[in-house]
């Protein structure tokens, strides 16, 4: 029979670790706040493609058809074509699948995702804000230990 103490995570007073050791946590911090905030930063691009979409959506109306637009395939490849349906679009919706919408399917699809991503991009934020408040202790502590140890060392010569 296994004890509680062995299935629950031991929790340490960050004021009980000495400098070396508060100098790993702030490593450890840091790296999680760098990787938080690239992730805040993907995400935030990813919500800013998904408006574009609802833009791009929007641009399609019936004044445009027959007229010359420029089709893209890529992010850098672009050719000529001619629209003749605007009542529908083509949507990515991931891993290589594309799905014939109407427009306004299109829209709600693209507005789920930018809400979607809106609530992420909230709770990231939260965390973002924790993990800096965490290293803000940390700092101050090894801020204040050091100072300890000078003085400690001044009196001692």
């Amino acid at each position: 029979m296994a004890s509680a103490s062995t299935s629950q995570p031991q929790q340490i007073n960050v004021a009980d670790l000495d400098i070396a050791q508060l100098g790993e946590v702030r490593t450890q911090l840091e790296e999680e706040l760098n990787h938080l905030t690239n992730s805040f930063a993907q995400l935030k691009q990813a919500q800013t493609k998904f408006k574009a979409c609802i833009d791009n959506v929007g641009e399609i109306n019936p004044n445009n058809i027959g007229r010359t637009i420029l089709v893209p395939l890529t992010n850098s490849l672009y050719v000529p074509g001619k629209l003749s349906d605007f009542e529908h679009v083509i949507v990515d919706v991931g891993t290589g699948y594309y799905v014939k919408k109407t427009r306004s399917q299109a829209k709600k699809y693209y507005e789920t995702k930018v809400d979607f991503i809106r609530g992420n991009l909230e709770s990231l934020q939260e965390t973002i804000s924790k993990k800096q408040d965490n290293l803000n202790y940390v700092l101050n502590i090894i801020q204040v230990k050091l100072q300890a140890e000078a003085q400690s060392a001044a009196k001692k010569s």
